[in-house]
This record gives C-alpha cells, structure tokens and sequence, in this order.
C-alpha cells in the first residue's frame, strides 16, 4: 500500500515539474490549401492574451516542422519553437506538403515546383491572419524556407526574419559548390543550369550529375532558379533581421551580407559559433556534421535572444 501510495506522490511530483518545464500549450493545427492539407504545431504562451506569432518555414529536401529528416535527427526548428513560446511568443512549425508524397503520386511529384512552397506557406499567414488573435506575424524561414518566406510575407506579414538563408540563386551555389567538389563539372553544371534557367528541360549531360539534374528534379529547379533573394528581399517593407552563424557550413556569411546590402533597413546578426542548424560548435567540422544528427544537442540560446529583442522593438 505504502508502495502504491510512493509511486502515486511521485507521478504528482513528475506531472508538476513536467508541466512547469514549458509555459505554453501544443495543439496540432491541419490547415487546408487548393491542393494540399498542411499539418502543423502550435504552441501557445500560457496567460498571453495576444501574443506575436512566428511562423517557422523549413529548409531544403524532405525536412519537417522539426528540422528533422529520414536520415538526420536534430530538432533544430523544434526547439526554436519550444524556445520562443516559452518566453511568451506563439510559434507554429509545419511539414511541406512533399512530406505526405508516395511513390504513387506521380502527378503530385510532376507538378512540385517552387512557388508550390511559396503557395503553401502564403496560406499558412493568410490563415493565421483571419483570427485576429496575434498583435503582429513574423515569419522566419531557415535555409532554402528563408527565400520561401520572403517572397510569402510580402503585403502579408508584419516581419520577416531569415535564419541562415542564401543571398545568392540557387544556380550560382551549385555552380560554386560543384567547383569545389568536382571541378571536372563545373562547365558542364553551368551549361545545364543555363538551360534550366531559359525554362528548358535538358535530357543529354553528364551521367554523374543525374542526382542533380534528374528529370522530376529540373522543373523544381527551373522554377526555383527564377528566384534571387537579393531582389526579393529588396521588395519587402517590414522589419527585417538577418540571423547567420560563423560556423554555417552550408551556407556563407557573404550571404548574409548581400541580404543586408539589397536593403539597408534590415538588421544583421552574426553569432559567434552557431552553425546551420542552430548549434553551438567549438570544434572542428567533425564536431559540426556530428550535430546534424544529435537530436539532445541545445540550440545556442543567443538565438532566442536575438529573436526576441527583435520582436520587442516591433511597433
């Protein structure tokens, strides 16, 4: 009985502190689009009767609200959201629509394309928007999702922030980045990547570039190339913060400055050691990929603040 009795005051105890741990509450919130059902996180502050909301767009590939994918587990995007509701702040994440995709959806696959991303993240604002239940919307897109989410908030948001987010059209990064790999293909890589930006499909090129240019990738890619965050970002006249770490290894500083040079009312934050995915890295480029797939590894806490602050000074 008295064992019985322990196990009971000790579950209590758990649920007390476990609930004090976060001051938010998490719903899942499944917003509809034209072609698409969105599927999302919520997090909402406790006893914040208006709060700002942050709307989390993703990177690149197969990555989910979490910041996580089939291969890598880091929750990056996770903790972010669970980082900022905890000081009074909404947060909701939410997987791309390809997520969902079977081998099957042939014709879904077909027609992804860029703006499909730009599409369903504008549907997202537009959502959030009509409860009127947030004093301001900012959305932050991480990596590829900070292009995203530049083009989305334009006449929709009231800030945008870009976390480790290119300043260059993703066909002068694969250039730049197959020079540095395999510098046999770079001329190869910049005659198809010509093409692909004149709108034409390209069948005849070097076999060791399939995974980069294979046939249900190049529509993606024309479209995608369409776009230069510099000009894009130019267009936006919200308030802006431009967050990117020394240690990114995907993404350059010079990025970040181009961003902040095509328009000199955004704020830039460059923090000391952060890499990619928002960890603290002491070490070597070992230490670096390592993160990538250490689910338990913090985000560096000066991120949150710097969020924060911006969010602050918002009128």
């Amino acid at each position: 009985m008295k064992s019985k009795l322990l196990i009971l005051i000790f579950l209590f105890i758990t649920h007390i502190v476990s609930s004090q741990e976060n001051n938010f509450k998490e719903s899942e919130i499944d917003i509809p689009t034209k072609t698409q059902i969105i599927y999302g996180t919520l997090l909402t502050p406790n006893s914040v009767k208006k709060p700002p909301l942050v709307i989390l767009i993703p990177g690149s590939g197969p990555t989910d609200r979490d910041g996580n994918n089939a291969v890598m587990k880091n929750n990056s995007l996770k903790y972010l959201a669970e980082s900022l509701s905890n000081q009074k702040i909404a947060t909701y994440r939410f997987d791309k629509s390809v997520l969902t995709f079977t081998k099957k959806d042939t014709l879904k696959i077909k027609a992804l394309t860029f703006n499909t991303f730009i599409n369903e993240a504008t549907s997202v604002i537009k959502y959030f928007k009509k409860f009127k239940n947030y004093s301001k919307i900012i959305i932050a897109g991480h990596s590829q999702g900070s292009l995203v989410g530049m083009v989305a908030s334009k006449n929709n948001a009231d800030a945008f922030i870009s976390l480790e987010g290119a300043g260059r059209p993703i066909d002068e990064i694969i250039i730049e980045q197959i020079a540095k790999q395999a510098p046999y293909l770079k001329e190869e890589t910049i005659r198809v990547l010509k093409e692909l930006k004149q709108g034409k499909l390209v069948t005849d090129f070097n076999p060791m570039l399939i995974s980069l240019f294979n046939q249900q990738v190049q529509p993606f890619l024309i479209s995608w190339i369409q776009y230069n965050p510099q000009i894009e970002i130019k267009k936006l006249t919200i308030p802006i913060l431009i967050i990117q770490g020394t240690k990114d290894i995907q993404v350059n500083i010079k990025d970040a400055e181009l961003l902040h040079k095509a328009n000199t009312t955004s704020k830039l934050k460059l923090i000391e050691n952060m890499n990619h995915i928002f960890k603290e890295i002491n070490g070597d480029v070992n230490e670096n990929l390592q993160s990538y797939s250490n689910p338990k590894l913090p985000i560096t806490p000066i991120l949150t603040t710097t969020i924060l602050n911006f969010i602050n000074q918002l009128k």
